[in-house]
């Protein structure tokens, strides 16, 4: 399956591209906000990640910038089992590319994938030592529901604190709307995914 955003690609990954992948994750300030990358992370973790089985039910993407030329790798994204329950999804972007949209505009990308799989509410979260992640998961209409969990960090080498959220868009009086229900599912898109993933 491949999606395309105004500046983004969105696609599976490849062996081949675990020399690029270990050059854009490989950087603790990057790794340390993820639960199950191992840091140091170098070409044979990258290779180990993407021989992974995916299953189709939860998506995961690299995440390149279209260029002028060849696209460039700068994150990741997918859907995968919440430790508590239910599906959630995850992003990651290179430190180059910090400040940029790019985990908004894959991320509205990603949610957009969700809704055409009809797949169910996710949530999401952030260690509490990275806001920026919840700057983002804000611009994409979740919520913080106030939980705070302890998650395992493989490259931290053990539990930090994570702010959990789920779907909702906060309106202008402070109520808030499901997202599921101010997405509606774009049958053209619908089929676009169905052609792509063929």
């Amino acid at each position: 399956m491949f999606a395309r955003t105004e500046r983004l690609l969105l696609r599976p990954g490849w062996q081949e591209d675990a020399p690029a992948l270990a050059r854009a994750i490989g950087e603790e300030a990057v790794v340390r906000n993820l639960a199950t990358a191992p840091w140091p992370y170098g070409e044979e973790e990258a290779q180990k990640f993407l021989s992974l089985p995916v299953n189709p039910d939860q998506p995961r993407f690299l995440i390149f910038a279209r260029t002028g030329g060849a696209p460039r790798l700068v994150g990741g994204c997918g859907i995968s089992p919440s430790p508590e329950d239910g599906l959630e999804m995850g992003y990651w972007i290179a430190r180059p590319y910090w400040g940029l949209g790019f985990a908004t505009e894959a991320g509205r990308q990603l949610i957009h994938i969700a809704r055409a799989m009809n797949l169910p509410k996710l949530s999401a979260g952030h260690f509490l030592d990275n806001p920026a992640s919840g700057a983002v998961l804000r611009k994409l209409g979740f919520r913080p529901t106030g939980k705070i969990a302890q998650r395992y960090s493989l490259a931290r080498g053990g539990e930090a604190a994570v702010a959990l959220f789920e779907e909702g868009e906060a309106t202008s009086d402070g109520t808030v709307t499901p997202m599921r229900s101010r997405i509606g599912v774009d049958e053209d898109f619908r089929e676009e995914l169905r052609l792509i993933a063929a």
